[in-house]
């Protein structure tokens, strides 16, 4: 993934960020200098009337940072208008927040009617909190910078909104066991981490599932093939999805989606019940202190 940068922490003027702006930042950052400059202002007095500062404006100008939602609401309100020029640019902004083999995913899992979630190397990115976010980010590899750790923690922070979206998403997550007890961060972010899924868990178009360690000792285990995604699109077309590795598919074809579906299957047949679930982690959460 590679979303953009937050003006939250300061701006960092990123030749990558120029590089790989999208259509749509840059139809934004032409249009307000465009209006900056028809209205004969600074970017110190854009900054002082959108509440940030003429850094800010300068690096969405020259690319450096497109904006936040934040942002675009806010030059929405000080230059927009009533066009709706700078809010309806936001879906698009966030799609190329994304890396190019990421997009067409994010646009079936924000629009989809079900996700199927199969998660054994971390905790999927849906039920992350931000601290755990961060430290991934900050202790994987390649070695991101800190403007890099925003950026990737602001793309997968708006993902999160398909939790609240109408109509209702119902999602299920079967967590294999290993992720509940890989310490990422801390032990406090690894209990709050847990303490967050068992929230989520709470809602009522959400399901979690833990497929625990020694479910192989039953003589089957279907979830060695490394963790893929279900999604259910608006139109009820079933689509699987496998990221590894940095290399991400996204498969149409219906006999290997089919497979998936059967798999996810024997995996949710081999894991606990949901509520079986939430005291495991409920126990672990106990247990990292």
């Amino acid at each position: 993934m590679r979303p953009v940068e937050s003006e939250s922490v300061g701006v960092v003027a990123s030749s990558e960020n120029k590089v790989l702006a999208g259509p749509t930042a840059r139809l934004v950052a032409k249009t307000v200098l465009a209006i900056r400059r028809q209205r004969g202002w600074s970017q110190d007095r854009l900054g002082h009337e959108l509440g940030y500062s003429g850094a800010a404006v300068s690096a969405l100008e020259t690319l450096a940072q497109p904006p936040s939602d934040q942002m675009l609401l806010r030059l929405e309100a000080v230059l927009g208008e009533g066009s709706g020029f700078f809010t309806d640019a936001m879906a698009s902004i966030q799609r190329e927040r994304y890396a190019s083999e990421f997009q067409a995913f994010s646009d079936l899992e924000r629009e989809a009617v079900a996700l199927h979630i199969y998660s054994m190397h971390v905790i999927h990115g849906l039920f992350q909190t931000e601290a755990y976010m961060r430290a991934l980010f900050n202790g994987g590899y390649p070695i991101n910078s800190e403007a890099r750790v925003e950026e990737l923690t602001v793309g997968r922070l708006a993902r999160k909104q398909l939790f609240d979206r109408e109509p209702t998403a119902m999602i299920e997550a079967i967590l294999d066991e290993s992720v509940l007890t890989r310490g990422i961060g801390s032990k406090a972010i690894m209990r709050d981490q847990l303490l967050h899924i068992t929230e989520c868990a709470k809602r009522r178009n959400v399901s979690v599932r833990v497929l625990t360690l020694d479910c192989g000792y039953e003589g089957e285990y279907a979830g060695d093939r490394g963790p893929f995604t279900l999604i259910e699109t608006r139109e009820h077309e079933l689509r699987a999805y496998t990221e590894i590795q940095d290399l991400s598919t996204l498969i149409d074809d219906p006999a290997t989606v089919s497979v998936h579906s059967q798999r996810y299957a024997k995996i949710r047949e081999q894991a606990l019940s949901p509520r079986k679930s939430l005291d495991l982690i409920e126990q672990l959460a106990g247990e990292t202190t």
